[in-house]
């Protein structure tokens, strides 16, 4: 009798056993455009903390009823040197003049700087709060909370926070969708934001606005992270290619591009809040139209199911399946004799463990490039609404360009000559004079492009180097980690204060050396798609498979244990 196919020698059949349905069918076009869909309200949503949380200019107020000549209150607020426009001096925004020496000085009919030497006028911070202006934003949360001079670290938590949400989201989701399945998390997620982000409005406080920007950091990692293996698993190789590093990524640019179209006509944080929360709204109905994962369900032995959606795709496509799609899955894998992975089968062999580790640092510092830079878009010469429309616009054919070298060039080699150039744009930068600001700008955003090219040649090979099993959870695991990146982004941002060369130093010498240890992962162009732990590609120094993680049915143990015997009763023949 021959021996029952395992899942490990026939899983990789997925592709030819569904290559009947086509490559571009009404159903692939239908999952491929709703998934892509689906990220257009994370485009809109991830950088909108540069317009809620920007810092209009602001000084010390001063009250209204204070009996002060014109000189005196032109003259109230100290000069101080500002760092980030070359040593400029321009009026203090944290202190003024003690007003009981200004209000004596103004009495006494003195001039400031004429009677009375500034110089030697003692200061005090702003006791009566300040003064901002509005020309730009009815109101942020910096003006409405105040979060400004010593209450400034704030402003970087906050987004921090909202990362730190994404960071958690990553973990749990990728948990949750590879137990209970990817359409079910994708769209939980969707509601969570949308219901949230509503409840968001009408926050009292800085602290409430924290804890449900956290919450919102949840659903929005976890609707990107979901949908992209949900389309990674669903469509077949070719178009998957597309999907995976320029489908998703530009639909995703397009919400980022509309956000400052949005914060442009409404300036007021509340109502942007409310108006980006529609989108989010109008996913919700895709619930209907979007299959769950075939490759999941096969993963959990449900072959009914996943053959029952093979089927309504080769209808819709007008195409006749075959009358047994999945016969050699079927007889190797039985409901309930599945082995249950988690984030710990990650680092459980060294094979998965050095790739695990590498790619954890790597999506680290691509995150750190990519955020600090998005970020930066407000603190950069000129109109904020313009910065960002243009740090969006840059990231359009940069998607572009990462199709082109995920499609035709070397996994590695891609990542490597992408993280390599952010690090020498950005050192670049150094050198260019600081009144030559556009010139500085212009390298800002070609390193900019180079590193939205990395994020989404990075995503993408992840997704390729591990298996179905694992793939959703290693993907929400590098997410995770990366996390650390996007929580740190804000306060390398916050270092312009000290030196504005110092982000930019720290970051390309990050990139850099990112970029040289990712030529130590495998190669994964032209490979299918491992479904086991033991079809994964092989980390130098390290062996292919992971005996003590590779899961067995009772058959194939039954089937070791009888020839163990044989062997035994031959050698005592």
């Amino acid at each position: 009798m021959l021996p029952e196919p395992s899942v490990e020698n026939t899983a990789t059949d997925y592709d030819a056993a569904t290559s009947f349905l086509g490559k571009w069918g009404r159903f692939q076009r239908r999952v491929f455009f709703l998934l892509c869909l689906s990220v257009v309200p994370d485009g809109l949503t991830g950088f909108l903390i540069v317009f809620l949380a920007d810092t209009p200019a602001h000084r010390c107020l001063l009250p209204a009823h204070l009996n002060l000549s014109a000189a005196w209150r032109n003259s109230s607020i100290p000069l101080e040197e500002d760092a980030s426009r070359g040593g400029a001096s321009v009026p203090s925004r944290c202190s003024r003049y003690k007003l009981e020496h200004v209000l004596n000085y103004s009495d006494r009919g003195l001039l400031p700087g004429v009677d009375v030497n500034l110089s030697t006028v003692p200061t005090e911070g702003c006791l009566d709060g300040w003064q901002f202006d509005h020309s730009v934003y009815t109101s942020t949360i910096v003006t409405e909370w105040n979060l400004v001079c010593g209450e400034s670290w704030k402003n970087p938590l906050t987004t921090s926070i909202f990362f730190c949400g994404i960071l958690a989201g990553a973990l749990i989701s990728g948990l949750l969708s590879d137990r209970f399945g990817r359409k079910i998390m994708m769209f939980a997620t969707i509601a969570l934001q949308a219901v949230t982000r509503f409840i968001q409005v009408f926050s009292p406080n800085w602290i409430v606005f924290c804890a449900l920007y956290f919450v919102v950091g949840m659903g929005q990692s976890s609707n990107y992270l979901v949908a992209f293996v949900l389309g990674t698993e669903v469509l077949g190789f070719h178009i998957r290619t597309i999907f995976s590093t320029a489908g998703m990524t530009l639909f995703f640019g397009a919400g980022y591009m509309l956000l400052p179209l949005f914060a442009f006509y409404i300036t007021d944080w509340r109502m942007l809040l409310l108006a980006l929360m529609i989108p989010s709204w109008l996913c919700l109905p895709f619930w209907w139209f979007v299959p769950e994962s075939p490759r999941w369900l096969l993963s959990q032995g449900r072959i009914e199911e996943a053959e029952a959606i093979i089927r309504e795709a080769a209808e819709m496509n007008n195409i006749e399946p075959p009358a047994v799609i999945f016969t050699p899955l079927q007889n190797g894998v039985k409901a309930g004799e599945r082995r249950t992975y988690n984030i710990c089968d990650l680092l459980r062999s060294p094979n998965i463990r050095w790739t695990s580790i590498t790619l954890w640092v790597i999506w680290n510092t691509v995150n750190v490039a990519y955020f600090a830079l998005s970020l930066n878009t407000a603190n950069l010469h000129g109109n904020a609404y313009f910065n960002c429309f243009l740090s969006a616009t840059v990231e359009m054919p940069a998607y572009v360009l990462s199709w082109v070298m995920f499609r035709w060039c070397s996994r590695r080699m891609s990542v490597f000559a992408s993280l390599s150039s952010v690090g020498l744009l950005l050192f670049i930068i150094q050198l260019v004079p600081a009144h030559l600001v556009f010139l500085s700008i212009t390298f800002e955003m070609m390193g900019k492009f180079a590193v939205t090219t990395a994020f989404s040649i990075v995503y993408a090979y992840t997704a390729e180097l591990y298996p179905t099993v694992l793939r959703n959870t290693a993907v929400g695991a590098c997410s995770m980690a990366s996390r650390i990146g996007s929580i740190t982004a804000p306060f390398f941002i916050y270092l312009r204060t000290y030196s504005v060369s110092l982000p930019y130093i720290l970051m390309g010498s990050l990139t850099t050396m990112a970029g040289l240890l990712s030529l130590l992962l495998p190669e994964s162009f032209g490979i299918p798609l491992p479904e086991t732990i033991s079809h994964m590609q092989q980390f130098p120094g390290c062996c292919r498979e992971a005996p003590c993680i590779v899961s067995h049915t009772k058959e194939e143990e039954k089937a070791a244990e009888i020839r163990s015997l044989v062997r035994k009763s031959s050698s005592q023949i």
